[in-house]
């Protein structure tokens, strides 16, 4: 299931597993950035109710995004493919009696068959061998009109500095060894495979981290991290 090039990042994240639900270990800025995660899938429904919308979160590690979005009241599926984050994140919301399809597999050869509202891919296209691939496979799984939303990191030469030398070296903010420059996409890159894959463009924001306010928020900077939502043309 996990090939040459996965085989790093895949024991990295099982050695991190344990993690996932410290709100102060190595996943802590996750923790920090999960409420602007929700509120930005909400902005994208208009902030309507998104109770039984039927939604599924690739790459959702141990679950954090997935067990607010079952909060929520939505019917959620979360897929990693890290066993024990699988593990853990089934652990978390059994204790928390909430109803989460959970699924280890490996994300670049999806084979559900089920179709569903939203597909979210947060911090995942960059550590995939081919993400324009997966962006023409994911298309079945979509429902009429269903919405597709990323987030990754902008490649320039300011993001190589800030989301590895400053965030994995000196501020600590994630492991070492999380990311690799080369992966990282840009926005018109994304933009690009999207129209290939007849997706309609609604939604870029940046995600910056505030050092005045000390906190993360949503902004119009998409030089760094950046959220983008696609919709499927009928």
């Amino acid at each position: 299931m996990v090939n040459k090039r996965n085989k790093q990042e895949y024991e990295l994240f099982s050695k991190l597993s344990d993690e996932w639900w410290d709100e102060n270990g190595k996943f802590r800025v996750l923790h920090q950035i999960r409420p602007i995660r929700i509120q930005y899938i909400l902005d994208q429904f208009n902030n309507q109710n998104i109770k039984n919308l039927d939604i599924l979160d690739l790459g959702c590690g141990g679950g954090l995004v997935s067990e607010s979005l079952s909060r929520l009241g939505a019917n959620v599926t979360g897929l990693d493919f890290v066993e024990k984050n699988i593990e853990i994140a089934k652990i978390h919301s059994s204790k928390k009696n909430l109803k989460i399809n959970y699924i280890c597999d490996n994300i670049e050869q999806l084979k559900l068959n089920k179709k569903f509202d939203l597909i979210i891919m947060f911090e995942v296209l960059e550590h995939l061998n081919n993400w324009e691939s997966l962006i023409g496979k994911i298309k079945k799984n979509l429902k009429s009109n269903g919405l597709l939303i990323i987030s990754t990191i902008n490649r320039n030469i300011i993001s190589k500095y800030m989301a590895i030398y400053f965030a994995e070296y000196i501020l600590k903010w994630i492991p070492k060894g999380t990311h690799n420059y080369e992966n990282f996409i840009k926005p018109e890159e994304i933009d690009l495979c999207m129209k290939k894959n007849n997706f309609i463009f609604k939604n870029l924001q940046g995600l910056v981290f505030d050092p005045v306010s000390f906190n993360w928020k949503l902004s119009n900077n998409t030089k760094i991290n950046y959220f983008c939502t696609y919709s499927l043309s009928n």
